[in-house]
Order: structure tokens, then sequence, then C-alpha cells
């Protein structure tokens, strides 16, 4: 089975790789054999993940290049160290969003909206378009979209999030089918209420946090790193047959 999970000699992008869902999938990927590039606004948060993961995996796996995903010059520039460092990119990880409203969708602000759609749907349809066509030249690559399980639900305080989410699946299911007969994977991942700064307003809130463990089968909340390794996998030979479809990962809280 090790032979299945083996990413050496790939390289990793994956935004939002500085802390939370990103940095654990980036770590799990360089334990694996991958070298990874750590991204996302602040260069010393980046470094200081870079660290802790060359630390953890004895070699120089990873290196930091910060980008504002709301930025498509900052996107390529991303690609462009990224193929500059490596000589390649073998996986894409589209991780990091943003949600800057909490409430019901009658009161969200037009321009709240619209960074909710941008980062988390246009900005990952650039990423996608930069890297891509270098997998699909060489017969192989993964694409992986962190999406939620927010994409499934109806929500009263998410609702504008949550769409975007919907659409992040979609995206996935698409591109699979573009970029299939080449080669290339397209998924989506879709966590549950995981234990993130992203998630603090949700499971720093004492209801909130009583209701979710309630309303799940595994009566607790989640942890980055139990996502991760569904990263790796798809990312992975063992995931070289899977494309097109969306990972629920949420102790449970979607079959309740």
């Amino acid at each position: 089975m090790t032979g299945l999970f083996d990413l050496s000699g790939k390289v990793a992008v994956i935004t939002g790789s500085s802390r939370g869902i990103g940095k654990a999938i980036a770590h799990r990927m360089a334990e694996h054999g991958a070298n990874v590039v750590i991204s996302s606004r602040k260069l010393d948060a980046c470094e200081a993940a870079v660290a802790e993961i060359n630390a953890a995996v004895g070699r120089d796996a990873a290196i930091a290049v910060p980008a504002n995903i709301s930025s498509k010059d900052d996107l390529q520039r991303l690609v462009d160290e990224a193929n500059r460092a490596f000589g390649k990119i073998d996986i894409i990880v589209c991780n990091a969003a943003a949600n800057p409203y909490f409430g019901p969708m009658a009161g969200i602000a037009d321009e709240q909206f619209d960074k909710i759609l941008k980062n988390n749907i246009v900005a990952n349809h650039w990423l996608i378009q930069m890297t891509a066509p270098q997998m699909v030249e060489r017969g192989e690559g993964a694409v992986i979209i962190v999406s939620s399980i927010g994409g499934l639900k109806a929500s009263n305080q998410l609702g504008a999030y949550c769409i975007s989410k919907a659409a992040d699946m979609q995206l996935a299911r698409n591109l699979a089918l573009e970029f299939g007969p080449k080669g290339v994977t397209v998924n989506a991942i879709c966590p549950g209420l995981v234990q993130t700064d992203f998630a603090k307003a949700l499971w720093d809130n004492p209801d909130i946090l009583k209701a979710a463990k309630a309303n799940s089968c595994l009566k607790r909340i989640g942890q980055p790193d139990e996502i991760a390794g569904m990263a790796v996998f798809l990312a992975s030979k063992a995931g070289a047959f899977t494309t097109g479809q969306s990972f629920v990962i949420d102790g449970g809280a979607t079959v309740v």
C-alpha cells in the first residue's frame, strides 16, 4: 500500500496553507514525498509553516510564496515561482477561501457577496486555468478543491458562503469532464466543522458548537489533519481512477 500513496517527485501548490486544513495537507503531502509550496497572504506565516514542515520531514520539502487569492497577478506569481523553484506543478489544492459575513442573506452587502464569490470560486478558476495546461500536456496531474458541507445544505447564517461552496463542487465536475481524457483528475473535499482559525466564529460559539456535536454521528468536530488524508489519496496513485467527486468528511453531520 505504501507505493499507492507515494508522492515522491511530485510538486504541490496549496493555497491557504500557512495554517489549518491547508497546512495539514501540505505537511502530509511532504511527509509522503512531495515538494510543497506554502501560500497565504502573509510571508511570515508562510515561512513559519515552511520551517515547521521541513523540520518535521527532515528535508527542504517546502518553500514559501505569499499570495492574495483575490489578485490574479499574485496567483500568476505564485505559479511562476513554483515552476521556477521546482520545474513543474503536479498537484493544485485550492484551499484558501473567504467569508466576511455571518448572518442572513437579506443583510449581506454587495461587496461582501462579491468577495465571497471572487475568492471562493473565481480565484480557484484562475489558479486552475494557470496550472492545468502543463498537467494536461504531461498527461497526469491532480486538482483538489476544498469545498464544504455548506454546499450541500441551506444556512441562515452562511448562505453566500454555502452558495460558493456548491459552485466549487460543480467546478470540480465540469473540469473533471474537460481534463479527464488527458489523465488529470479533479475532485472536491467537503469538510464539516473543523477546528481551524477560519471556522472559529462557529466552534468558538458554545451554542453552535453544542449543536454541531449533537447533530453528528461522532459527537465532535473535526481536526485539520483529519482532512489531509483524503488530499493525499486524491493526489496519489491510489486516487488515479477517482475524478469529478465531492468527498464529505464531516463526522457524520450530513447523515443525521
